[in-house]
């Protein structure tokens, strides 16, 4: 995997684990992601018999951030950073900690799913935004109403709920936005096309967020502390939702554009059903298995807009492509002045 040279301000070239990553297809990653997007809050709903919300969340955040501490040492990208990449970086690390939180005060209040399908609304918005053809919105027409069929809101009886779940939809918004940028963002003038190279400035934004997340979330999570069993659950779920997630999102971002992403978190209503189908034992209904068929069909009617040809972007970049093509005049002159 490529490592940062923050003294030289550059990327290494891949290694073999990046080359293997950068040949698998972009939706594998996205179907990873998406499992684990139900397990770790499963695990989480459980541990709040124990633990109240926002300690969960503040060991979900922690417990993510020394993994990536130990794995990718992200700090080391701070030196070549640019003024504004910071501000990206304390951005999401922001928006990890307050969208975390309140996404556990709201399960804690409301079925997942209803939680899930307020979440999902800033994505229609989103994938609207670059829906861009017919075709695609059509495809975002079936897959809203697939999610509509598989749950039904109503804003009634958990009005405090509902606040912190509109709030948690509001942040990934965000999140979608400040994460897909550094997944195609390079640091330091890094080469593009690095399946790897958002990571560290994630593992960065999770650094910020544990630390965010300190002082209202540390002292909720202090029983955790004196039961082995239940910290390793937090650490466990911190994992599950935080690390391999978020990760798989930014390999699959890099390689997707932001509506289809956004448009492909539509399946994660049919991926919970399946989930609770084969763990918790929950078989489907007709109209289960309706509105998944409809989701699945619009994914499959999506069709990606034209991509540009290089979308990383990242300091000399552009200079290099200047002289890449002053490099080609000089060429075609020299042709074209032939006898």
């Amino acid at each position: 995997m490529p490592a940062t040279d923050t003294r030289a301000g550059r990327v290494s070239p891949p290694g073999p684990v990046a080359r293997t990553v950068a040949r698998m297809p972009p939706t594998s990653f996205f179907l990873i992601s998406a499992v684990f997007h139900y397990l770790g809050p499963s695990l989480a709903v459980l541990l709040f018999a124990h633990v109240a919300a926002p300690g969960v969340a503040w060991l979900r955040i922690a417990s993510a951030a020394v993994v990536f501490a130990l794995w990718r040492r992200p700090w080391r990208i701070v030196a070549a950073a640019s003024s504004g990449q910071r501000l990206v970086f304390a951005g999401l690390g922001a928006v990890l900690a307050a969208m975390n939180v309140l996404f556990y005060l709201a399960i804690d209040r409301l079925p997942l799913a209803t939680v899930g399908a307020i979440e999902f609304l800033g994505t229609v918005i989103l994938a609207a935004i670059g829906a861009q053809t017919r075709r695609n919105l059509l495809a975002l027409l079936l897959a809203v109403a697939g999610v509509g069929v598989l749950t039904s809101v109503q804003l009634a009886g958990q009005p405090l709920g509902y606040l912190f779940a509109f709030a948690n939809c509001a942040g990934f918004m965000l999140y979608i936005l400040l994460g897909h940028r550094i997944a195609t963002t390079a640091v330091g003038g890094g080469p593009p096309g690095l399946p790897l190279s958002g990571i560290d400035q994630l593992g960065l934004a999770m650094l910020i967020a544990a630390a965010a997340a300190t002082p209202f979330g540390l002292v909720p999570a202090a029983p955790a502390f004196t039961h082995p069993a239940w910290l390793a659950w937090g650490v466990g779920v911190g994992v599950c939702s935080s690390v391999i997630p978020y990760v798989t999102d930014q390999l699959a971002m890099a390689r997707l554009p932001r509506a289809t992403f956004s448009l492909m978190l539509a399946l994660l209503p049919a991926i919970a059903t399946v989930i609770g189908l084969i763990v918790l034992g929950q078989v489907p209904t007709l109209r289960d298995l309706a509105g998944i068929g409809l989701v699945i069909l619009g994914v499959a009617l999506h069709r990606d807009p034209p991509r540009r040809e290089t979308p990383i972007r990242g300091p000399g970049i552009r200079r290099r492509r200047g002289q890449r093509a002053s490099q080609e005049r000089r060429a075609g002159g020299a042709i074209a002045a032939r006898p």
